[in-house]
């Protein structure tokens, strides 16, 4: 059903009738325009636009139509262009010509944003929801370890020993991120379109005010050429989606190197491993693999929205059809990926003594020897040099740090005296480092716990916002 043709004297052609139609990929836009519509029709009545009896059989059928979308007993069919020409084609099967007043002071253009907005308030929420589980399971798996030492790593080459609950708890920072992007988005998405019309407003005594309300907006539209062009609410969402994505690769990418027999450091669980069809040792760390794939098309869909965006003139224009797929696609992903990376995370069990081991190996603790030096005021870059020279010594003759003469430690540097040894033992480098934000076992143990409360205020914030916004959709 077309919601136009009255000045057209011939139906569109196949080709563009097939271009034209979005109503199966829009179609799960049914409950939020069954909804906005629902908010719309107050207005309509209230204002003595549509008779008393008439908006009460539209609002029954819009609630038995909702019933039904719910069900899958009403759905779009070949010939429904878009999911408002769809919906108001079940309209107007139960009410006859009536059905069609809803259309009064509406355009798809201010209808389609409104039911857009409503979608991605709704799935970002459940996004939050799944990150804070993520947040959880991260933050968990490294109170296992905060008293366990390994490499801490820079160009994928070792640098200085960390707690391992300190390099897996890094993670939870980027999430609560995040997770602080999205509840700042809210504050620029929860903006309704609805009463702007076609791009001008409407001459109709609408209360664009009222139908922001009923819908749960925090505010409406400024300016109603904007309302019904802006899109940067679907672009910054994917950009939280691409930059979600982006720390999800990350994990993906740690977890597969320490997966492998060079590492051997994480067993991934059964459960989130998957095997070879030829050869059957393989366990691989698939979950970890498709986190870190499925970070590409998240990227990717913020580009094609952004891309399309970059040249509209004026008000709505028909590009726009193309801000919904990618906004879905990426809803989708992080929907299948967090979950199984959340398992992932949970289920997978570390090499203690292998970790510990690896701790001070590739002259971890070379620093140590130039901060001893520093406290004993030398300067830096004289600390730094000697440093250097006592690695230097040891690659040429096959040793570690600690196994250097007292005579030899000397020779390089007068103030290298014996005390250095004292600091060559990881455990020490490690509980040395109490600066803000650091790697000793103490601070992480706080570290986590702030961040832990942190998520739980994310959780608070976010159960409050989706029962709010579930019952402004059963009303």
């Amino acid at each position: 059903m077309a919601l136009w043709g009255g000045r057209f004297s011939e139906a569109p052609a196949d080709a563009v009738f097939a271009l034209s139609r979005s109503v199966h990929y829009d179609w799960r836009l049914a409950p939020y325009d069954i909804r906005s519509s629902l908010a719309h029709l107050f207005v309509l009545e209230t204002s003595g636009l549509i008779a008393e009896n008439d908006a009460e059989a539209i609002r029954t059928a819009l609630k038995e139509l909702s019933s039904q979308v719910l069900s899958g007993a009403f759905t779009a069919e070949s010939q429904d262009e878009d999911v408002h020409s769809a919906l108001e084609r079940g309209l107007t099967q139960k009410l006859g010509a009536v059905g069609g007043a809803l259309r009064a002071g509406r355009s798809r253009n201010d209808q389609v944003t409104t039911d857009l907005r409503l979608f991605a308030m709704d799935h970002m929420l459940e996004i939050a929801s799944l990150l804070t589980e993520l947040n959880w399971a991260i933050l968990n798996k490294a109170s296992e370890y905060v008293n366990d030492s390994a490499p801490g790593f820079t160009h994928i080459q070792h640098a200085q020993p960390v707690s391992f609950g300190h390099e897996i708890a890094k993670h939870a920072q980027a999430f609560s991120r995040d997770l602080d992007r999205i509840n700042d988005w809210f504050k620029r998405a929860s903006v309704s379109s609805l009463g702007a019309g076609a791009l001008a407003g409407s001459s109709l005594p609408l209360n664009p005010e009222l139908t922001a309300k009923n819908l749960g907006f925090e505010s409406v539209f400024a300016n109603s050429i904007d309302a019904v062009s802006d899109r940067d609410y679907v672009a910054e969402a994917l950009f939280i989606f691409a930059l979600v994505g982006t720390h999800l690769s990350r994990i993906g990418e740690e977890w597969t190197l320490w997966a492998s027999t060079e590492f051997a450091w994480a067993k991934v669980s059964d459960q989130y491993s998957t095997g070879s069809s030829i050869m059957p040792q393989k366990k691989n760390p698939d979950m970890a693999e498709l986190a870190r794939g499925k970070s590409g098309r998240l990227l990717g869909n913020l580009v094609s929205v952004l891309t399309m965006l970059k040249g509209l003139p004026f008000a709505y224009n028909r590009d726009l059809q193309e801000d919904k797929e990618p906004l879905f696609d990426s809803i989708d992903t992080l929907l299948l990926v967090l979950p199984a990376v959340t398992g992932m995370i949970a289920t997978t069990e570390f090499d203690r003594e292998k970790m510990a081991a690896a701790a001070p190996t590739g002259f971890s603790l070379a620093t140590e020897i130039a901060d001893y030096l520093v406290r004993k005021n030398i300067p830096f870059a004289t600390a730094h040099e000697s440093a250097g020279k006592c690695v230097s010594l040891c690659e040429s003759t096959g040793r570690q740090l600690h196994q250097l003469t007292d005579a030899e430690f000397g020779h390089i540097h007068p103030a290298l005296d014996g005390g250095v040894r004292e600091v060559l033992v990881v455990s020490g480098a490690l509980d040395s480092r109490t600066t803000s934000g650091g790697t000793a076992p103490i601070l992480v143990v706080e570290q986590i716990k702030q961040t832990l409360e942190l998520n739980s205020q994310h959780a608070k914030k976010i159960a409050d916002r989706a029962r709010a916004f579930s019952e402004m959709m059963s009303a």
